[in-house]
């Protein structure tokens, strides 16, 4: 078949049912087009079919035939739409941009031809965007760039360079991320998962396929979609219908698919026996704290101080119906993490080891988990993720892809393959768990906070380590409080952490009750904060958030109307977590700084911060910095998680610099810059810096090898959002926010205020839209697909401005910590807050669905 791809005559030769995604990707190597959903609703696969955007992953390649293709390596690399996402940061992962930057070319020349040189609207550019989503929420530098390009702004090349280190590789779709991987004679191999929610596995026929069987050692899945077996074939279809001939049998029992039938008596139990419940999967960051267990109930995991006065302070105010008590029972849904680059892993043995292409949060972490479970020397596995397309908690750890490709590598003799389908990541790959939270607060007749209790029941299906109610000990002073944690589990797919695992969950509640405490003491809702919150961080963001016009000019009292604006406030905090075991290397090589660290950038940076930091310590160009991550190897670095990375090798790159920039000084105290001259002669020369310890130390007393400590001090942020309600069908509308974030010093601003509107973009998803449902009589999820699994796309995000404080961090060398997490607490809590402050009810549930909102004000 003959076709025109990127301006030249190509034959291929498609199989009839080979989509054109595949014939680009698999049979041309244009791997710049990815495929996340497989049903043309995300737009990373976009390409230019005679001109116009299409979703080459629903085209058939015959459609293709006699047409003409261009993809986004077609575009040159020079077109002013990739140069205007370079320079305006509009990407974070990068696995969207290609398909962001196709469809804004399209309109670009559409828009010019039609209006010239004039700036779009939000409003037009939302509207030609509609079709694409970021997980990742970088839609204000995609609006900034789009306009920048219609304006003519980079026609020519304006000497500007990128914000991003990698802008330019993910803007021309040269970025390889492991979905893109495809060594010569690569297998591809298919999971196969349990088609019921509860039985023991008896006869497995896999009819002579290659394959590995993937059940724990009790042969019992647990929740429908469980991985059972995974088969590998030369070709994708051939490894899915080895998939589709394996025939299991259940041995089925009864299941519990709900929390309430889970905690009824003589329920079915998901775990019979101590060694059962021993092996449940976490879905905690940290340590799964050991509990009793009662049928399916675990716990509680109680915390607290002053637990008797809290208790009896709130028995009493509730006896004498107390106005300033608000109690009230609060629930949020199951989140999933869908990043668009789904669980992937290319696999493949040879004389050196295992080598190991995955889409991971710590390459570091696989590598020394895959050593442990192959029994094979460190330096015997080779792990690499150059590129990943986002994580948000859910790619940490040897998983099911890894072991799978692995094992299957060995069996077949050949590299295999292995990427979960988009139903698969959106069940089994990972989900911030549900909850039920009892909250009451309390405040005394002068005002203060007198006392609180939460009581929360996590519901992560299989899994446990509920951490919620916890984190109600780390905000609002010494007031006497109690907290508890339950799990609940039930046979429905396993949570995972996710971005700020319990923070937000619990920030739904507290900052709710909050604000309601400030209803009804009839003070404002950022001076009662300020009053009870002793943070000296949160309290300058405070200061700043008061005087916005945002919020001193918002209209106050009742709202009539079917369209209603109401502005709302949240604050939220984060621990301070760092690796104090991350170190980095620096090699002269050709005249250029290389550094390596084994870390990974799924999106946050840290490529940019490293290169900042050498060529601001060095003085160098930015042809003479290289910056090489991804892969594992002597040099530990850390992983993508916990808001750690940045303040971990930021000040391990300074020492090594510095370290660096002596030997090349030849140990004088001062000097210049070093010249090209003698970078070439320094060839080989080598520095290596360490993370130091904070000033004081760290809270958790840890050796210096270890991989995590908990440092000194908590980030804070502060969100304001204003939203407007449309009464008659339910819907709201968030219009602006403003987010403070208090985390120390910003390495790389652009990149970090891309991460903070993030932050707020998930969380506004996480307010409106996001819910797992799952069947009631199967436990099959039923939304397996982003068609049904809404995410936020350009049109529903806000316009949003950033504030940094970047003080109080003095103690930590370099003088800032993370802001991934603290970015998205506090964000659907300042929704909800804006819902209540313009229709005058309060949300308890999240999301807040248009029927919830309707039946509400009512």
């Amino acid at each position: 078949m003959d076709t025109t791809v990127n301006g030249e005559r190509t034959t291929v030769t498609p199989t009839p049912d080979t989509t054109a995604a595949e014939t680009l990707r698999d049979e041309l190597g244009l791997t710049g087009a990815k495929v996340a959903c497989g049903q043309g609703v995300c737009g990373t696969c976009t390409v230019l079919l005679d001109g116009a955007p299409a979703a080459s992953c629903l085209l058939p390649s015959t459609a293709l035939e006699g047409r003409s293709v261009t993809t986004v390596e077609g575009l040159g690399g020079d077109h002013p739409v990739q140069r205007a996402f370079a320079a305006h940061d509009a990407m974070q992962c990068g696995y969207c941009t290609p398909g962001f930057v196709v469809e804004a070319a399209a309109f670009t020349e559409r828009w010019r031809a039609e209006h010239g040189d004039t700036a779009p609207t939000r409003a037009d550019i939302a509207d030609a965007l509609a079709g694409h989503l970021c997980r990742c929420g970088a839609y204000e530098g995609i609006y900034a760039a789009v306009t920048a390009a219609c304006t003519g702004a980079f026609d020519t090349d304006t000497g500007v360079e990128p914000t991003r280190a990698e802008a330019v590789a993910k803007a021309t779709g040269r970025a390889r991320f492991t979905t893109d991987v495809r060594p010569d004679g690569c297998w591809e191999a298919v999971v196969v998962r349990a088609r019921v929610p509860h039985a023991v596995i008896g006869r497995l026929d896999t009819g002579g396929a290659v394959h590995v069987d993937l059940l724990p050692a009790d042969r019992t899945v647990r929740y429908t979609g469980q991985p059972v077996v995974a088969v590998a074939a030369p070709t994708l279809a051939a490894a899915r219908a080895a998939a589709d001939a394996v025939e299991i049998e259940y041995i089925e029992r009864d299941a519990v698919l709900d929390t309430g039938t889970a905690l009824r008596p003589g329920s079915p139990t998901v775990y019979a026996d101590a060694a059962e419940r021993g092996a449940a999967p976490s879905s905690s960051e940290g340590v799964t704290v050991p509990g009793r267990w009662d049928g399916n109930l675990r716990g509680p995991l109680s915390l607290g101080l002053r637990r008797g006065t809290a208790v009896r302070r709130i028995n009493d105010a509730h006896r004498k119906g107390d106005d300033r008590l608000f109690a009230a029972e609060f629930s949020t849904a199951v989140q999933a993490h869908t990043a668009l680059e789904p669980h992937a892993c290319v696999a493949r043995w040879d004389d050196d080891g295992l080598h190991l292409h995955v889409s991971t949060q710590t390459v570091t972490g696989v590598a020394k988990e895959a050593a442990k479970h192959w029994g094979l020397a460190p330096d015997r596995v080779h792990v690499s993720a150059h590129h990943v397309g986002g994580g948000f908690g859910a790619k940490a750890g040897l998983g099911t892809e890894t072991i799978a490709a692995a094992e299957l590598a060995r069996s077949a003799g050949a590299p295999v393959r292995l990427v979960f389908d988009r139903s698969a990541e959106l069940t089994d790959a990972g989900n911030r768990p549900g909850t039920r939270t009892r909250i009451a607060m309390l405040a005394d007749a002068e005002g203060r906070l007198s006392a609180l209790s939460i009581d929360t029941w996590g519901d992560g299906g299989v899994s446990v380590g509920s951490a919620v109610a916890a984190m109600g000990m780390l905000i609002y002073g010494r007031a006497p409080r109690r907290v508890r944690d339950y799990d609940v589990v039930t046979n429905r797919p396993p949570g995972r952490p996710f971005r700020g695992p319990g923070g937000a969950p619990m920030a739904w509640a507290l900052e709710q009750a909050v604000d309601e405490i400030a209803v009804r003491l009839g003070e404002d809702p950022i001076a009662l904060r300020q009053r009870w919150d002793g943070n000296p961080k949160r309290q300058a963001l405070y200061a700043q958030a008061a005087a916005l016009p945002l919020w001193r000019d918002r209209e106050r009292g009742p709202r009539t109307g079917r369209f209603r604006r109401g502005v709302g406030v949240a604050a939220a905090n984060w621990p301070y977590l760092l690796d104090p075991s991350a170190e980095i290397e620096l090699v002269v090589e050709d005249g250029q700084v290389v550094a390596r660290t084994a870390t990974q950038d799924i999106g946050t940076g840290i490529r940019t911060v490293i290169t900042r930091i050498l060529r601001a310590e060095l003085e160098l160009d930015a042809d003479q910095v290289r910056v090489d991550t991804g892969d594992s190897g002597p040099v530990p670095g850390t992983g993508s998680f916990g808001s750690r990375t940045t303040t971990s090798l930021g000040p391990a790159t300074t020492e090594a610099a510095r370290e660096l920039a002596s030997l090349l000084r030849g140990g004088a105290a001062s000097g210049g810059p070093p010249s090209r001259e003698a970078l070439k002669a320094a060839e080989g020369l080598r520095a290596t810096g360490q993370r130091k310890r904070d000033r004081r130390g760290f809270i958790t007393p840890v050796p210096r090898s270890s991989e995590i400590a908990l440092g000194r001090g908590m980030a804070g942020a502060v969100h304001i959002m204003e939203v407007e309600v449309d009464t008659l069908l339910g819907s709201v509308r968030p219009l602006r926010c403003w987010a403070g974030v208090a985390s120390g010093r910003i390495y790389a601003e652009v990149p970090a205020r891309n991460q903070a509107v993030g932050g707020v973009v998930q969380g506004i998803g996480y307010a409106l839209y996001e819910q797992r449902v799952t069947d009631p009589a199967t436990g099959t999820v039923l939304n397996d697909n982003l068609e049904d699994y809404r995410l936020p796309g350009i049109g529903d995000v806000p316009e949003v401005d950033v504030y940094f404080h970047e003080q109080g961090w003095e103690h930590v060398p370099g003088g800032g910590v993370g802001l991934g997490e603290v970015s998205t607490v506090g964000v659907s809590a300042s929704v909800a807050n804006a819902v209540r402050d313009a229709v005058g009810w309060r949300p308890l549930d999240l999301p807040i669905r248009p029927d919830r909102l309707l039946e509400g004000i009512r």
